[in-house]
């Protein structure tokens, strides 16, 4: 009895069996350029069938393709209605921008599951598995680790709109600077050249490019070709296939690249397809061998286990999913859906499988999720894995900060752009037989020395091609000298004379100054003053003499006219009154005009007089020009030896108001340089006056380097100045031919740092390596050793502060 009971469940199973269909049809819908995914949709039912497992393999898999010459609605359908009437059980296939929405319609209206390795579609769409993960959360991640604040946003409206709506968002809640642009209809390498310059123009050196791989290439190509792959720019490759595309172009340049991988090399799954695929026939499967394995023909072999792993749960549920009779007619109004379909959805999206692609699985709308997407940098030896990305997780960073360039600079060599100009950075006398940084010395050589022993770092100097500082071209906006080495990332540091300013602050970090300093006034150092006949009227001022002069006729005056208003100054000599008593001649008066004259010259030449007066107002008189003379001889005599010691030059300029008063003496600035922006963008009225002048003036009186502006200063005789850092001024003063000379005090005050790129890894490092040295007090040792110990032109060289100038009232 109990034998048969056995022999009828076994018989019952196998009737329960029977009712699934041994043979599973499935469609395939493949667009031109999909020749690769083809060929491994037909190597994974080939690796299914095959299979010698009968309970992995409980039925056979066959397919039929419809090849998509064009994606327009017309040919989109009938590929669609064709697989219908074939009775396919679920379609696998490729879908754009112009025939998704024909797709999805066509499978919610006949309840045909389509699944696809296409970008996932933006709606929540039913009877479609999408086998590609969503790249939101990861690429926002990955934006919150590199800790990007502004960048570029170039986007493909044909991958849907779904990444460029949660950018926008995170940037509003954030605070991002994020300009968007689409490339969707940009073809053309003139549009593509259009729109990285418009960018350059902006400081743009961050991009998100968010296509599928070969417009990637396409826009990277453009890139390479416009010379925006130095050093500093920083691409993030919105695509699952980091490994597909061509990023040695790129990286040869030095820029930093990072995308996303969803096919992990380890897996022995992958391991094991590429060793059969490695091995299979390209005449039978195009792009097979010799092409690198695509991410979207990794999605699609997944796909066809997401099929087998369904309809394996369809037969072990016993549910009957046969199609008897005529399929139906897709364009039947109205339309008439499969009853069967409810159900094959549904397998299909409660699959869990591992595939190439990591874990699959699907939410109920058919979209992948508990997924691991793997984040890539390209390095020196190719592209590494530097972390993964999870809903639950996020982004976690396997990478070892130790070996990371962004976090560490200890194991490569660091950039130190610098400019030639002495003390800063000249070349040692024997540089030809030298190498590397022993060819350079001065202050700027010595200082990145010390630097690099406090950050640990190895160094190498590169002086800037152009020679200029740095300023930013008001036409094109872009940076020229050392500021632009940074800014397009071809150094790591500057340290030079360069001067702190705002316009280079917001596109470069500075460190604490390191040397302070103002603009000042070079000109070439007046000729010695030649002896002349009244060389002796030199000791006291023009006006001293005049006011002497005029004091020497008014004392006479005064004494002639008080001699004449007092009774004692009339006398007789004692003969005159004895000759006749009666009628005595009328007494003379000694202080005539001429005598009042001769009087005061003689007093005032301290040689006395025959006469002197009797009276007590013509005594206080005297007494008051002796004293007075007492006092001027003594500071002629006095001022007198000064000029006959001291050299006397007379400097025709003595201060900025001095320039801007007159016409005859010419005067100019460095061109791209502090200097010159100081006047442009001065309020002060003098220094208005200034600018308004050397814009104008011609010839031009701006100079490329400030050696071509000392050299102009010495040969023009006296005729042109030229503005520049005092501390430049001082050096120069202080070398042969000891013919320039500083005059007046600096027009402003500021300071020269050491510059790094925008959120540069060694800005904090360079900082307290600055602050360190100057309180060792080894800034100042190096100032005087470069400026002072090795002058040529004796202490104070011509310095205008030791010549002698003519007393003049004020100091009288």
């Amino acid at each position: 009895m109990a034998q048969r009971v056995v022999l009828l469940l076994l018989w019952l199973c196998d009737r329960s069996f029977a009712a699934f269909p041994n043979q599973i049809n499935i469609g395939g819908l493949f667009m031109r350029s999909t020749v690769q995914e083809h060929s491994a949709f037909r190597f994974a039912v080939q690796l299914y069938n095959t299979n010698q497992n009968t309970t992995e393999k409980p039925f056979h898999l066959n397919y039929n393709v419809d090849n998509l010459e064009s994606s327009n609605s017309f040919s989109v359908t009938h590929a669609f209605c064709s697989q219908f009437s074939r009775g396919v059980y679920a379609i696998f296939g490729f879908y754009d921008k112009k025939s998704m929405n024909t797709l999805t319609s066509f499978c919610g209206a006949l309840h045909t599951s389509f699944v696809t390795p296409s970008y996932p579609t933006d709606n929540e769409v039913q009877f479609v598995i999408q086998m590609r993960p969503a790249l939101r959360g990861a690429v926002l991640s990955l934006l919150s680790h590199y800790k990007w604040q502004k960048f570029v946003y170039l986007y493909d409206t044909d991958r849907g709109f779904s990444i460029l709506q949660a950018i926008m968002e995170a940037a509003v809640a954030n605070n991002w600077q994020v300009t968007a642009r689409s490339v969707s209809g940009t073809t053309d390498a003139a549009e593509f050249k259009r729109i990285i310059e418009e960018m350059d123009r902006r400081q743009e050196k961050r991009f998100v490019i968010d296509c599928e791989v070969d417009r990637i290439n396409n826009i990277l190509e453009q890139f390479v070709t416009l010379g925006k792959n130095s050093r500093g720019y920083h691409y993030i490759l919105a695509n699952l296939g980091f490994t597909n595309v061509s990023l040695d172009k790129v990286f040869a340049g030095g820029a930093n690249i990072s995308g996303f991988q969803i096919v992990n090399p380890e897996n022995p799954i992958v391991q094991q397809f590429m060793q059969r695929w490695e091995r299979l026939d390209e005449r039978e499967f195009p792009e097979a061998r010799n092409t690198p394995l695509k991410y979207t023909s990794a999605l699609t072999h997944d796909a066809i286990l997401v099929i087998a792993e369904a309809f394996r749960y369809l037969r072990r549920q016993r549910v009957d999913v046969s199609r008897r009779g005529s399929a139906g007619d897709c364009l039947a109004n109205p339309a008439v859906p499969w009853s069967q379909g409810i159900d094959i959805e549904r397998a299909l999206k409660t699959v869990q499988v591992h595939g190439m692609t990591g874990n699959i699985q699907f939410d109920n709308y058919g979209r992948r999720t508990n997924y691991t997407i793997d984040v890539y940098e390209m390095k020196t030896g190719g592209p590494r894995k530097i972390g993964y990305w999870n809903e639950y997780a996020r982004f976690v960073n396997i990478m070892d900060p130790q070996v990371s360039n962004d976090s560490s600079v200890e194991n490569r060599t660091i950039v130190v752009t610098t400019i030639m100009e002495a003390p800063y950075v000249m070349y040692k006398k024997n540089y030809m037989h030298l190498d590397g940084n022993d060819r350079y010395e001065g202050y700027c050589v010595d200082l990145a020395s010390e630097i690099a022993k406090h950050v640990g770092i190895k160094y190498k100097l590169s002086i800037v091609m152009d020679g200029k500082y740095g300023a930013r071209d008001p036409e094109t906006k872009t940076w020229n000298g050392m500021v632009g080495e940074l800014v397009y990332g071809r150094a790591d540091i500057a340290v030079a004379p360069l001067t702190i300013t705002l316009v280079r602050e917001e596109v470069i970090d500075f460190s604490k100054p390191f040397m302070s300093l103002g603009i000042s006034i070079m000109i070439k150092k007046p000729q010695k003053s030649k002896p002349g006949v009244f060389s002796f009227l030199d000791p006291l001022a023009y006006e001293i003499w005049m006011c002497i002069v005029f004091a020497y006729i008014g004392v006479s005056v005064v004494l002639f006219l008080v001699s004449r208003f007092s009774p004692y100054e009339w006398n007789l000599e004692e003969q005159d009154e004895t000759k006749d008593p009666q009628t005595p001649p009328d007494p003379p008066n000694d202080f005539g005009i001429f005598n009042s004259l001769w009087f005061s010259l003689g007093a005032f030449m301290q040689q006395g007089c025959d006469i002197s007066p009797r009276s007590l107002s013509g005594r206080i008189v005297g007494g008051v020009w002796w004293f007075f003379t007492l006092i001027i001889i003594s500071s002629y005599t006095a001022n007198l030896a000064a000029f006959l010691t001291v050299e006397r030059m007379v400097s025709p300029i003595e201060s900025a108001e001095d320039l801007a008063k007159q016409t005859e003496i010419a005067y100019g600035t460095l061109d791209s340089g502090s200097t010159k922006e100081f006047f442009r963008r001065s309020k002060i009225a003098v220094y208005e006056k200034m600018w308004s002048y050397m814009k104008s003036a011609e010839p031009s009186v701006f100079v490329k380097t400030t050696p071509d502006g000392v050299a102009r200063v010495r040969k023009s005789k006296g005729k042109f100045a030229f503005l520049l850092e005092s501390t430049m001024n001082e050096y120069i003063e202080q070398r042969k031919p000891c013919d320039t000379m500083k005059v007046g005090g600096n027009l402003d005050s500021k300071g020269y740092g050491v510059a790094t790129p925008k959120g540069s890894a060694l800005r904090n490092a360079v900082n307290l390596a600055v602050l360190k040295l100057n309180e060792q007090g080894l800034l100042d040792k190096l100032k005087n050793k470069w400026w002072y110990d090795k002058g040529e032109c004796g202490s104070g060289g011509g310095d205008s502060k030791n010549s002698c100038k003519p007393c003049s009232i004020e100091t009288q």
